[in-house]
């Protein structure tokens, strides 16, 4: 299964907006506060209910409650009253937002602004449940916090995202019987060579196993390995395989650039898996990683689809528009380059004087 468009009505920052992504590979850039983020919650709050086979036997109101609870977890808005994610306009306003996946099904929800636990959701099309799933990987790593975060999540209210809580119990899945399928080899062998080892689990705690050199507990590694850490046990749990929609935020948080090109390696590894990839970055070196495999057909034989997506706001109103290409270089606005540009400049000036 794979998202094919996406359209928001005020939503949080976004008056009115339509989107058709790659089922490959999406590469979102743009400065802070302009929805990166938002993207990537909306969709996952959407599919996840789905997912696992939790709405197989609902009824329709027991199924909008489910969304309902989703995106009261993912977003946490205040008091949880999901009518404070609809745009801020005096008066009473609404919004409508939806996804189309790839054999055409749909899934809509709306709600005003002075609801706090109820939408309006419509399906239409077939939706098998069980068969795919959602995964969020957030900034912050997880794989070190599994053994007691699950617990702690269902019995206190901690001020976390439910994503992190979700991506908990995914970890918390034993590893699936039988041997790994060619595609899982492939993508696992390009991170067990940036992570010098392999990852394993012993009651619930994780750590890197290295040959000659013994075990190491996630608490000594560092952020960035950590993470690396949980996509390496996701695919080796089959959580994570050609039926997922993966979703990663800022994956260069803690990682050292050095680390960047095996990491998107990876990612293409894993499209070519069959994983449909949503990727938000501030980081040069990701976007032109990706942006090279695009411009240089050579890097990337498979031509997968790799679409790059901008978030900037317009001067005048400072309403949050977007722009969809499939390189980086044609980017009419793009933040990463436009610092990286200006940042150069300011460096010829110095050198060379006004």
């Amino acid at each position: 299964m794979k998202i094919r468009t996406l359209k928001l009505k005020n939503f949080m920052l976004f008056e009115e907006t339509e989107i058709e992504w790659s089922k490959n590979i999406n590469v979102i850039c743009g400065e802070n506060s302009t929805g990166k983020t938002t993207l990537l919650k909306v969709m996952y709050s959407m599919l996840k209910p789905y997912s696992r086979g939790r709405q197989r036997h609902a009824s329709k109101e027991i199924g909008e409650q489910h969304f309902v609870e989703k995106l009261q977890g993912v977003f946490r808005p205040d008091e949880m009253k999901i009518g404070r994610l609809v745009s801020r306009k005096r008066g009473s306003s609404r919004t409508d937002f939806s996804v189309v996946l790839d054999k055409g099904q749909k899934i809509s929800i709306g709600f005003g602004n002075r609801q706090e636990n109820h939408a309006d959701v419509e399906i239409e099309g077939k939706i098998s449940s069980g068969v795919f799933d959602a995964i969020y990987i957030p900034t912050k790593e997880m794989i070190s916090t599994t053994e007691h975060f699950s617990a702690l999540y269902e019995e206190y209210h901690i001020d976390f995202e439910e994503m992190y809580y979700d991506l908990a119990k995914l970890l918390d899945r034993p590893l699936s019987k039988g041997p790994n399928t060619n595609e899982q080899n492939e993508v696992l062998k390009n991170f067990e060579e940036i992570m010098k080892g392999q990852i394993v689990q012993k009651d619930k705690k994780f750590f890197l196993k290295v040959k000659g050199e013994g075990e190491f507990e996630m608490g000594l590694l560092s952020d960035g390995y950590r993470k690396l850490s949980m996509i390496i046990y996701l695919i080796s749990s089959g959580s994570l395989n050609k039926d997922t929609i993966l979703f990663w935020d800022e994956p260069e948080t803690n990682m050292n650039p050095k680390m960047v090109r095996p990491i998107v390696q990876a990612f293409v590894a894993l499209a070519r898996m069959g994983v449909q990839i949503f990727v938000t970055t501030h980081d040069y070196f990701v976007q032109q990683e990706f942006n090279m495999l695009k411009v240089y057909p050579e890097l990337c034989p498979d031509n997968l689809d790799i679409r790059f997506l901008s978030l900037y706001r317009e001067s005048e109103s400072q309403e949050v528009k977007i722009e969809m290409r499939h390189s980086a270089s044609d980017l009419s606005n793009n933040a990463i380059m436009q610092e990286f540009d200006a940042m150069y400049e300011r460096e010829q000036r110095i050198i060379y004087g006004n």
